[in-house]
């Protein structure tokens, strides 16, 4: 299974095309994806086996012995080509054993100021969303209706329940876009403050929830159950964490 930065940034990272804010997130997220640094992997691979094969078509013999008469001879060899050949071959064992390094101490790796950075751009997200209109995708408290909106929008299954008897009214969803990513988006409302639930799947172990703020907003980030959940809103941050926990039950 493909994670969302194969097809959204992986190739134009390898192709030195991306800005160097997008180039540095791409490379935090090579930290703790064995997958994408394995693919990284095979395309430096694959570019140093064709810069060293021979991909041409024999010269027909009167056009040979013309251009033979004029220069000399120009005929790289086995033996020169294979120096650089184990060269790549080298770098890319060391790059694939540094990527399952990485791998398998992949949760100590997710730090606390990559996980502040996430939710930075999160909040940043959640404050276009609070411009007319933007809010929500789909309009409705009825759980049905949002998770099957969402359900054909994203590749995993959504946790979607109304808490409207508890001050946590459902009021719709939407998608986003996190790092490069598509998320899915719950909105609910308590007291007239919105507040957006951002989820995508992850293949990192639960985690306790973490809190932080910015800009004046405040957020709880959750792994549970192959999902990563991110609430943000004005709202006080006993309020985040008595959803979260209406989430996470």
């Amino acid at each position: 299974m493909k994670c969302d930065f194969a097809d959204s940034l992986l190739q134009g990272y390898f192709d030195g095309e991306l800005s160097s804010r997008r180039a540095a997130e791409f490379e935090r997220h090579l930290q703790h994806c064995v997958h994408c640094a394995a693919e990284i992997v095979d395309l430096d691979f694959l570019r140093g086996r064709l810069q060293l094969t021979q991909l041409y078509a024999a010269a027909p013999a009167p056009l040979w012995r013309k251009i033979h008469a004029h220069l000399r001879p120009i005929a790289p060899t086995l033996a020169a080509s294979q120096p650089l050949f184990w060269q790549w071959l080298a770098a890319a064992v060391a790059l694939l054993f540094f990527a399952i390094v990485l791998w398998k101490a992949g949760p100590g790796l997710r730090n606390d100021e990559y996980q502040t950075e996430i939710a930075g751009e999160i909040v940043d997200a959640h404050l276009r969303s609070l411009q007319p209109g933007h809010l929500t995708g789909i309009a409705s408290n009825d759980e049905r209706v949002v998770k099957g909106w969402l359900d054909a929008r994203v590749k995993f299954a959504l946790p979607v329940r109304d808490f409207a008897k508890v001050g946590f009214a459902l009021n719709g969803g939407r998608l986003d876009v996190v790092e490069g990513r598509s998320v899915a988006v719950l909105v609910y409302e308590h007291y007239g403050r919105p507040i957006d639930v951002f989820i995508w799947s992850t293949r990192e172990p639960d985690t306790s929830s973490r809190t932080g703020s910015r800009q004046g907003f405040q957020w709880v980030d959750w792994r549970k159950g192959k999902m990563e959940f991110c609430a943000v809103s004005d709202a006080a941050p006993a309020e985040l964490e008595q959803l979260h926990l209406l989430i996470a039950e």
